[in-house]
């Protein structure tokens, strides 16, 4: 025999009370609620933002839940699908690009020189790209009596400027492909960007061979009167080193320094002259500078002197 007789409403168990609102309101004031009871409230069905993700994920690392390397990464996967490959490509003018006109002995001195492993190729212009030689392949030149760099060159990659790095970086995995030419609306060359560039987003800085280990120091001299400085060297310690008087009221670090002057976070081998020192963009990200080349302006002596005969 079925009983007729319903639950009443107080005892019915909604599928709402499964899962609680997170909108239903507390007893407890919002910043003295446990993280446990925030964390609690934001998986369900529907969360407010990315925003609030992040601010819990904050507050886990302020109670030593999580690292600052963890929380930098999961803040890098959140920029990666937000940022596009105009954002972090480096600039057709700095592109350390191969003119396939150019005999082999003359462009070698250059891959040396820049030490990457991938070359874009062009033929008459940089608008022109052909194809991507890989520097190990350019070992068959010493080994080969006849070397052919157009059949040496692979299939080149073109994206637009607007593709989103997250989606860029599946493309990477799946086509297993490592560089990729930037190209604008109208089919021209804007840039160029690796798998490296997508990845440093999510763990920082990628450090390679040519790099220099954490004992070497902040700053490292090279034989030909050049340094590599690292982007977090105090300015204090770099001032001490190459006798400048930088202001350290504004900025602490000479990336920070760097970038002030540019105006904004400056791309892979931009440029800027500060007093009679250059600087160059050796490594960086969207989001902050890694590494500086620094060298003598050359022509600093010169100009002081010219300067000097025109106030005389």
């Amino acid at each position: 025999m079925l009983c007729n007789s319903a639950p009443s409403l107080a005892g019915r168990t909604t599928m709402n009370d499964t899962y609680p609102s997170r909108h239903r309101t507390s007893d407890k004031p919002q910043e003295k609620r446990s993280l446990l009871e925030r964390l609690t409230d934001f998986i369900s069905p529907e969360p407010d933002s990315r925003a609030e993700l992040l601010e819990i994920l904050q507050d886990a690392h302020e109670r030593n839940l999580i690292d600052a390397d963890s929380l930098s990464m999961i803040e890098g996967v959140f920029q990666v699908s937000e940022l596009s490959a105009r954002d972090i490509m480096v600039p057709r003018a700095q592109m350390d690009a191969i003119n396939i006109a150019d005999n082999p002995a003359e462009f070698i001195p250059y891959v040396l020189e820049k030490a990457h492993s991938r070359y874009p190729v062009f033929e008459g212009n940089r608008d022109n790209i052909i194809g991507v030689l890989l520097a190990k392949d350019l070992l068959r030149y010493y080994a080969e009596d006849e070397f052919d760099v157009r059949g040496m060159l692979r299939p080149a990659v073109f994206i637009p400027e607007s593709k989103r790095l997250n989606v860029l970086l599946h493309d990477f995995r799946v086509n297993r492909n490592h560089l990729a030419v930037v190209v604008d609306e109208y089919g021209g060359v804007a840039g160029l960007i690796t798998i490296e560039d997508v990845l440093e987003q999510i763990v920082g800085d990628i450090e390679d061979e040519y790099d220099f280990d954490e004992e070497s120091g902040n700053i490292i001299a090279s034989p030909d009167g050049r340094f590599r400085v690292r982007a977090l060297t105090e300015i204090e310690q770099f001032n001490e080193s190459f006798g400048t008087h930088f202001p350290d009221d504004e900025v602490d670090t000479i990336g920070g320094l760097v970038t002030h002057h540019f105006g904004r976070v400056p791309h892979r081998g931009e440029k800027v002259r500060l007093d009679d020192l250059i600087f160059e963009i050796l490594r960086g990200d969207a989001r902050q500078i890694h590494m500086l080349l620094v060298r003598r302006d050359p022509l600093a002596g010169q100009r002081e002197r010219e300067a000097q005969h025109v106030q005389t």
